[in-house]
């Protein structure tokens, strides 16, 4: 183990700082981004022209830039050091991303001057072509150290095991690591083969070492969870920057999911720090480390930082933001339906149980094939990115939540392979795992305590549009579903090969609109579909 780690009585002074720094290294740094190019409202949405004049908006890169700089160029002038990262996820999430294909979210960070980014899961949703048109249009490194890209005729040579960027004088090593899951939830190909995170990232470790880079720092993408396993079994990293999960972590607000930054114990009591910013462009984060003369950890603190109506847009990134969504605007804020209340669709809801998202969507595609015979919809809670504010419901709103051009997919399989799907569905629980099922025509309970592969229970079918009926695991059923999860994605396998597969049905988002313009006003509703035991 190198130098001298922290101490139980170290975490417990570190508002009183450090008294003499040896090397003192800030890290501003973003996650899950999501293309969130304007600004945002409360339910992580594009913000609207009213919510802006009440100064009810968060975020967007203009915001982002503003701090950045900010924070940048009062630090340098005091003569600390700066590094600023994004752990993955710039893609997808939004009309901008929809539109411009990733043109937009490199252009902007090429204005803010990123000295790094960790690949996520979504910079593959259009395959590595897509990946690869971004990395053409970026100067600064993007990396995920458990990739082999060698065999990809698109990526090859293009995406780094690790980086070192030289700050002050010294130099600073930068592994990574991308969701070993990335195959399922989305679409790296079979060129892209990955590798275990843990074993890459100790092997990154000992190479940097044996160059002489003594202060490492693992910008990861693929959740707190996991990293918090990462900085407990790789020797040798000093702090870790993650994504993927969405997590808040503040040192100051009670809301948070824990506290910024979260400390783990490594072998014989060496601590690190674990960060994350939530998501959507909504925090910066801004990680402090002091490192002693032999390359050790001796200090860490820091906060993540709200970008609400108080951060000052930088002005000519907001004018170029506006340049790009005039073509889009017609569409962004033509609306469609009326809603009685908010529509939940937090990551924390339809990830973990019945949501109102979940019911809408859901609701929606049985109602578009009720007329083939379909009696069971079955989609995946991480397909929806937001919920709708109540009032006007515009299409942008719409797109925001569902953003990933997804189709109606109808196919048959037996109660077996539903029962398998839901199964699926709740067998990452504990991460929060986008493949959790949301339903319509179906119910059924699920004990997230019992072992993976047996938890659900009580599954029941919708018989005659009025009543409840267990499920026939014999019985072949005709399903609705977006084309992603039908085609085996979030580890729906079961339904791969499935019997008179349909994929082509029209845009989720069309058939979500439409469902709502029909039943106006809409009101948002659970009824307990979804029972946790």
């Amino acid at each position: 183990m190198k130098g001298i780690f922290l101490s139980t009585v170290a975490i417990t002074a570190l508002s009183a700082g450090v008294a003499a720094a040896d090397y003192t290294l800030h890290v501003l740094h973003i996650n899950d981004f999501h293309s969130r190019i304007e600004p945002i409202s409360g339910s992580d949405s594009t913000c609207s022209a009213e919510q802006a004049a009440a100064d009810e908006c968060f975020g967007g890169v203009a915001r982002v830039a503003t701090k950045i700089k900010e924070l940048r160029d009062s630090l340098t002038e005091a003569g600390e050091n700066v590094i600023v990262l994004d752990a993955g996820d710039q893609f997808q999430g939004s009309l901008m991303y929809t539109t411009y294909k990733g043109a937009v979210e490199a252009e902007f960070m090429e204005a803010i001057g990123f000295d790094a980014m960790a690949l996520g899961n979504h910079e593959f949703d259009d395959g590595p072509e897509g990946l690869g048109s971004f990395l053409d249009k970026v100067t600064f490194p993007v990396i995920s150290g458990n990739l082999d890209v060698s065999q990809s005729n698109v990526l090859a040579g293009r995406v780094g095991n690790h980086v070192v960027l030289e700050v002050g004088g010294e130099k600073i090593g930068i592994i990574s690591a991308l969701a070993m899951d990335t195959p399922e939830t989305s679409s790296p190909g079979n060129s892209v083969i990955f590798q275990d995170d843990i074993d890459s990232l100790k092997a990154d470790v000992a190479t940097l070492e044996a160059e002489g880079v003594t202060k490492i720092i693992a910008l990861t993408h693929v959740g707190l969870p996991r990293d918090l396993q990462i900085a407990a079994a790789v020797p040798g990293v000093d702090a870790v920057v993650g994504g993927h999960s969405h997590t808040y972590l503040s040192a100051t607000d009670p809301a948070r999911h824990g506290p910024y930054p979260t400390w783990v114990t490594r072998g014989e009591g060496d601590l690190v720090p674990v960060v994350q910013a939530y998501a959507y462009s909504k925090y910066l984060g801004h990680l402090e480390l002091t490192f002693d003369d032999a390359g050790g950890l001796i200090y860490a603190g820091g906060n993540t930082i709200l970008l609400d109506g108080s951060v000052e847009p930088d002005a000519a990134i907001a004018a170029r933001v506006a340049e790009l969504a005039g073509p889009i605007e017609e569409l962004k804020t033509r609306v469609v339906a009326e809603a009685s209340g908010a529509i939940d669709g937090s990551r924390e809801t339809c990830r973990a149980g019945e949501c109102q998202m979940g019911n809408l969507v859901a609701e929606a595609m049985l109602d578009r094939v009720a007329d083939q015979g379909v009696t069971i919809a079955i989609t995946n809670g991480g397909g929806l990115r937001a919920g709708i504010d109540a009032g006007p419901v515009t299409m942008g709103e719409v797109l925001t939540v569902l953003p990933f051009q997804n189709t109606l997919s109808t196919f048959e399989v037996t109660g077996e392979a539903i029962v398998a799907a839901l199964e699926n569905g709740v067998s990452q629980y504990e991460e929060v795992a986008g493949r959790f099922a949301q339903v319509a025509g179906l119910k059924y309970s699920f004990d997230p305590t019992a072992a993976v592969g047996a938890r659900v229970s009580d599954v029941q079918v919708l018989v005659g549009g009025d009543a409840w009926a267990p499920i026939d695991v014999t019985a072949t059923y005709k399903v609705v579903s977006n084309n992603y999860v039908r085609r085996g994605g979030d580890g729906y396998s079961m339904f791969v090969d499935a019997a008179n597969a349909y994929d082509f049905g029209p845009d989720l988002a069309d058939v979500t609109a439409e469902y709502l313009a029909k039943n106006l006003p809409y009101q948002p509703f659970t009824d307990g579909r979804i029972t946790r035991k």
